[in-house]
């Protein structure tokens, strides 16, 4: 009989290492259309490899027209239902859980939450610009999908170190 040789830890799949698009810092400019949060947006991101390399964490330091506010956020990939994840937690107290898929240099997450005690739908588009720049487009839905408001657009630039002086 023949031993096995030990497996070892799993390891990721092409779809977690996709992720990496995002590892990094980013600057955030944009502009919220929300009602009663209409205004200029911005924020700051650090997105790190988790050891491992399944996740990525991402820190985030916003300002928004209602105020300041920080986040910390994990992204990953689950192969039971083969769509991304996204679990945030912010400085306001809010959890937000979000399942997305990218199709080419697309990637749209999707969040059913509710609000006031009325399900709504919120669907947050990032198009990849290039490997520096993506775009970001935020929306709403109050019917279940079929009409979407804008609520927020921006953009995202890595930032990207100066080189060592010689």
């Amino acid at each position: 009989m023949l031993a096995q040789a030990p497996q070892g830890p799993p390891k990721p799949g092409p779809e977690v290492k996709r992720l990496a698009y995002f590892v990094g810092d980013w600057k955030e400019e944009g502009k919220s259309t929300a009602h009663g949060m209409a205004g200029p947006v911005s924020s700051t991101q650090k997105w790190e490899w988790v050891s491992g390399g399944f996740f990525i964490v991402g820190h985030s330091d916003n300002k928004s027209p209602v105020g300041d506010f920080k986040i910390m956020a994990v992204l990953g990939y689950d192969p039971e239902t083969k769509m991304y994840t996204y679990n945030a937690f912010d400085s306001w107290g809010e959890l937000i859980t979000a399942k997305g898929n990218v199709s080419g240099d697309t990637w749209t997450w999707m969040i059913e939450t509710m609000m006031q005690g009325k399900p709504m739908k919120t669907r947050l588009t990032e198009k990849e610009v290039s490997k520096t720049q993506y775009t970001l487009k935020y929306e709403s839905s109050t019917d279940g999908g079929n009409t979407w408001t804008s609520d927020l657009e921006s953009t995202f630039t890595k930032v990207v170190a100066a080189p060592a002086a010689k």
